[in-house]
This record gives structure tokens, C-alpha cells and sequence, in this order.
């Protein structure tokens, strides 16, 4: 949903950034739709051609506002409310009511994220019926609420729960902002883990797909949600061994045999959580400086000289941190991260694996525990021919 910022802020979008190469499908593959044929037939549509179609999908338990409501509930989307920009448009901050969910003048209510998709964009229409149809269905702590949606003429929007410490990306690499400490950082980590092991545990085996700090929000009480379900699919099913897509996401998350042949698997996102864990052990971003003079250097590359040995590993511990962190939890945390990034995906471990080891963490004080998840089982549309 892009970042909850408190003041406006370029953002990332989930498809800011594709990757150049073909995919290379095998007999073994569960086939994309987003090959030339469907985008050739999508192409010649505008996105109000295909909205009766689509809409007839979208759960019955999302609110359904009219686009005068998101007016009234942003203050006719006034460049004060802006919480993030990105590809897709802006994210304004919003009121409604809390039990009838209709627009209410700002301070009254309760606050909303209102995304709104810019009317040119065709792409980012299918991302909106991808996340409107997943987090319609898909309800758990450690996912972003998705509050409603309007579908207007020209107009897309989206209405999230808003989440008051914005994201994760904010405060591990914002300047000026306090650093968060070693326990929340481990309870971030385990959140993420929670909400991608819901996500591999589903029927539909749904694979996330672009996994980063900026996707990672944050309620007031530093617990992890993820938002932006814009790219994410259904995995494969029966005898197929990946699903073969079009390649997207964010370099420098991204698993390395996926950018190399569009080959998609739960253990994808397994290794952009690896990327993710180093985020947070480190403070330092997946991909290095950019400025003009410096060659781009992904955090993986620049970390795994240091992983292999459990002494120097502390070496690329975020120095914010003080040094006030447990070092075997530091130590164990980075051997997770190693098995998440393991060139070879079928020896990454599945996430439920990761989420154990990690609530196992010295001094972490997380205790296992069942979460609140379900899945609207009536009304289930899995969106494997929409990417």
C-alpha cells in the first residue's frame, strides 16, 4: 500500500523496478498468463472495459465507497493528506467512521490510508484487482486490513487500516529517526515471518513476491504487517515445480533464480526475507550506494564474506544498535539468514521453519503462538491466470 509516512515522501512502488531477461518456461511449469498472448488481449482493453467483469469477484466483505465519500474522508485529496507517493499514485491519509465506515471530517472517526491509482495506468489497474482480491479474501495479524475499495468510472482506490509508525524502511534507514532496538527488530522479523508462513500454508500456496522494507508497515506498537499485495500469485499446484512469470519486484530482494528465468516459488520469498533479516541485523539497505562514482553493491554480496564465520559476523551489526543486542541471538539470527539465501532455492527452508528458529532466539522474548487467521473460503477467486 505503499509507505504510511508522516509527511509526503517518494516511495517505492511494488513494480518500480523489472528486471530485464526472459522467462524460460519448462514442461515441469505451471505457465503464466502474463505471456505476450494475454497481455496482447488485456492490452486492447482499457481497465473500465474489464471492471464489471472483475468487480463481480471482490468479496462481500469490503466496503464498497463512492469516490464523493474518499473526497469528503481526504478533504478532496488535498496535498496535506499525503502520506507516500509512488508509480501507482498517492497514499492520503483519511477519517471515516468507525462503525458505519462512512467519510467524517478530519479528527473525528478513525484514520484510514486511502491509495489512490492513477487513472493512465493500466498495470497498476490489474495490481489493484490483485491486492482488492487477495486481502478481500485473506485476514490475519500480521497482514495489512484492507478496509474497502471504490471503483468509480476512471477511479481506483484502496482503504487501509492506517498503520502510525509507517514502515519499516523509514526507521532503519531514515536519517533523524530513533533507531529501533534489537528485541523490536527481532519481533519485526518474526511478524514478517508469521504473515509469509500463513500466506506458503494456504491451499492456494500464495507467494508474495515483492518482499522489502518499504512493503513492511508498522502499528503503533512496532508489530509487522504486510501491504502492497499488488504482485503477489498463486504458487504451484500438483505435480508443477514453479510457476513462470514475468520478472518484477525490487532489485536487490529479489531471488537470483528468478531474475535469471521467471522460475516463482514459495522459496522466493524465502530469500527475500534472508535480504529483509539482514536489513535488520545491519541497518544497512539491500542495494548500496548509489551516488555517481560508486559501483552498486547488493547487501548479500557485501555481507557474505562475514556470514560464514560466527565471529566476524558481528562485524556487520548495525552500530546504532550500541552493541546493546544479544550476540548469540545476532549470531544465530544471521545463521537464518544464510540458509533463507542459499543459491540453491530447494535448500532454503520453508518459512514455518524460519518462524520457529526465530522465535527461538535467545532473549527474544516471543513465545510461540496460533494467530488470528483466516480465509474467506466463499468467495475465494485465486488470481493464477492474472499475472
Amino acid at each position: 500500500m505503499g509507505n504510511c509516512f508522516k509527511k509526503p515522501a517518494k516511495c517505492a512502488h511494488a513494480s518500480s523496478t523489472n528486471f530485464s531477461g526472459s522467462t524460460k518456461p519448462d514442461c515441469k511449469a505451471k505457465q503464466d498468463s502474463s505471456t505476450s498472448s494475454e497481455q496482447t488481449t488485456l492490452g486492447s482493453l482499457n481497465p473500465s472495459s474489464i471492471t464489471s467483469s472483475s468487480d463481480a469477484s471482490i468479496s462481500n466483505n469490503l466496503k464498497s465507497f463512492s469516490f464523493n465519500d474518499l473526497k469528503i474522508a481526504t478533504k478532496n485529496f488535498r496535498p496535506e493528506s499525503v502520506l507516500g507517493e509512488g508509480g501507482f499514485g498517492c497514499v492520503f491519509k483519511g477519517w471515516i467512521d468507525g462503525n458505519t465506515l462512512a467519510p467524517t471530517k478530519p479528527g473525528t472517526g478513525i484514520v484510514v490510508a486511502i491509495k489512490r491509482l492513477k487513472p493512465e495506468s493500466f498495470q497498476g489497474h490489474r495490481e489493484w484487482l490483485a491486492e482488492v482480491n487477495y486481502l478481500g479474501q485473506l485476514h490475519h495479524e500480521n497482514l495489512v486490513k484492507l478496509i474497502g475499495y471504490c471503483s468509480e468510472s476512471e477511479n481506483r482506490l484502496l482503504v487501509y487500516e492506517f498503520m502510525p509508525k509507517g514502515s519499516l524502511e523509514n526507521h532503519l534507514f531514515r536519517k533523524g529517526v530513533q533507531p529501533i532496538g534489537w528485541a523490536t527488530r527481532m519481533n519485526i522479523a518474526i511478524g514478517v515471518a508469521r504473515g509469509l508462513s500463513f500466506l506458503h500454508s494456504l491451499d492456494a500456496n500464495v507467494i508474495y513476491r515483492d518482499l522489502k522494507a518499504s512493503n513492511i508497515l508498522l502499528d503503533s506498537d512496532f508489530n509487522a504487517k504486510l501491504s502492497d499485495f499488488g504482485l503477489a500469485r498463486d504458487g504451484p499446484t500438483g505435480d508443477n515445480t514453479h510457476v513462470s512469470t514475468r520478472v518484477v519486484g525490487t532489485q536487490g530482494y529479489a531471488a537470483p533464480e528468478y531474475v535469471a528465468t521467471g522460475h516463482l516459488t514459495p522459496k522466493s520469498d524465502v530469500y527475500s526475507f534472508g535480504v529483509v533479516l539482514l536489513e535488520l541485523l545491519s541497518g544497512r539497505r539491500a542495494m548500496a550506494d548509489d551516488r555517481v562514482g560508486f559501483v552498486e553493491e547488493t547487501l548479500v554480496d557485501w555481507a557474505k564474506p562475514f556470514l560464514s564465520d560466527s565471529k566476524r559476523v558481528l562485524r556487520i551489526m548495525d552500530t546504532r544498535l550500541g552493541g546493546q543486542y544479544s550476540k548469540k541471538g545476532a549470531q544465530a539470527a544471521a545463521a537464518i539468514a544464510v540458509q533463507c539465501l542459499h543459491t540453491d532455492p530447494k535448500n532454503r527452508p520453508p518459512m514455518v521453519n524460519i518462524l520457529a528458529a526465530l522465535e527461538r532466539l535467545p532473549t527474544s522474548n516471543i513465545v510461540p503462538r496460533t494467530t488470528q487467521a483466516s480465509v474467506d473460503h466463499h468467495r475465494v477467486k485465486h488470481l493464477s491466470n492474472s499475472r
